[in-house]
C-alpha cells in the first residue's frame, strides 16, 4: 500500500464464541469487507479466535511465539487481502505456561511479516460495582511489561489492548515515542462500556491528540457475558468518525495526517507538556 497523506483504517467487531473456525471464518469475511471498502489497516477486537465457556479453557489454544495456527491465520490473511492487522489477542507462552499465556496483539504488516507484538499489561482483575460480575483476569494471563510503537505507513503506530485504556501513563509512555495513531482491541463488559467506554476512547484521542482505532467485541456471548460493542474511530480532536453500536460488522474511514499535523501545530498542548512518563 502507498504511504499517503490520507489513508483508510477500520475496526472490526464480533460477539466471539467457543467455535475457533467459525470465529475465523467471521473474523475473515470482515477482514475481507474492510479490505473491499479500502482500508489498510484493519484493527480486530480483542479474543477475536475465541472466548470459551470457561476463563481457563483459553489455555487450551496457548501457541509458542512465533508458531501457531492463530499466528499463522494473521499472517496469512494479511498478506493474502493486502492490509496491515492487529490481531486483536492471541494466547501466546508465558513462563508459566501451564497457568498462564500471554495475551498477545500482533502487528503484521501488508506482506504477512510480524512487525510487533504488545503483550496486554493491565489485567481486569475487578468485581463490577453494584452487578453480580467477578473478574480475574490475572489467573490466566501473565502481564506484559513492554511499551510498543512501530513505523507504519499510516504514522507511528501505537498498541494497547481493553483495560489498559483506563491507564494514561500508558498512551503518554507512547507518545514519546512518537505516537500517532493508537490500535486498541478490546472486549469492554455491557456495564463498564456504557458508563466509560466512549469517554475514555475520545480523552485518548484528544489528550495525544492521536487516531484512535478502537475495536470491541459487541453483543451476547454463549459463556453468558454481554459485551458493550461501540467500536469507533476517532480523530485527534475527539470527534467520532465511525462507529458500530451493536453486533457484528466494520466501519472504515479516512485518516488524514496532515490534519492532525495541523491541529498538533496550532493547539500545542503535546509541546506543553511539563511532566514525562519514565519508562
Amino acid at each position: 500500500m502507498p504511504i499517503t497523506e490520507k489513508s483508510k483504517v477500520a475496526a472490526v467487531q464480533m460477539a466471539t464464541g467457543p467455535n475457533v473456525n467459525a470465529n475465523l471464518i467471521e473474523v475473515e469475511r470482515l477482514i475481507r469487507e474492510a479490505a473491499e471498502t479500502g482500508a489498510g489497516l484493519v484493527v480486530l477486537p480483542e479474543n477475536f479466535a475465541f472466548m470459551g465457556r470457561r476463563e481457563h479453557d483459553l489455555l487450551a489454544l496457548v501457541e509458542a511465539d512465533g508458531d501457531g495456527p492463530l499466528q499463522g491465520f494473521l499472517t496469512t490473511t494479511a498478506a493474502r487481502y493486502g492490509v496491515w492487522l492487529i490481531g486483536g489477542t492471541v494466547p501466546i507462552r508465558a513462563a508459566d505456561h501451564t497457568r498462564r499465556a500471554r495475551a498477545a496483539c500482533l502487528v503484521i504488516d501488508d506482506q504477512g511479516e510480524r512487525v510487533a507484538r504488545y503483550d496486554k499489561m493491565h489485567l481486569f482483575d475487578v468485581a463490577l460495582p453494584g452487578a453480580d460480575e467477578l473478574y480475574n483476569e490475572s489467573a490466566i494471563i501473565e502481564p506484559g511489561d513492554r511499551v510498543v510503537v512501530c513505523d507504519s505507513p499510516f504514522g507511528r503506530l501505537g498498541v494497547m489492548v481493553c483495560y489498559d485504556l483506563r491507564f494514561p501513563e500508558l498512551t503518554r509512555a507512547m507518545l514519546d515515542q512518537g505516537l500517532e495513531i493508537l490500535a486498541m482491541p478490546a472486549a469492554f463488559t455491557a456495564l463498564t462500556g456504557k458508563a466509560h467506554w466512549e469517554t475514555l476512547v475520545r480523552a485518548r484521542a484528544i489528550e495525544n491528540l492521536a487516531y484512535v482505532i478502537a475495536a470491541a467485541q459487541g453483543g451476547y456471548h454463549i459463556n453468558g457475558r454481554e459485551t458493550h460493542g461501540h467500536s469507533m474511530i476517532v480523530d485527534p480532536w475527539g470527534a467520532i468518525l465511525a462507529q458500530v453500536p451493536r453486533g457484528t460488522g466494520s466501519i472504515c474511514c479516512p485518516i488524514d495526517r496532515a490534519y492532525q499535523a495541523s491541529v498538533r501545530a496550532s493547539f500545542p498542548t503535546l509541546t506543553h507538556r511539563r511532566l514525562h512518563c519514565a519508562v
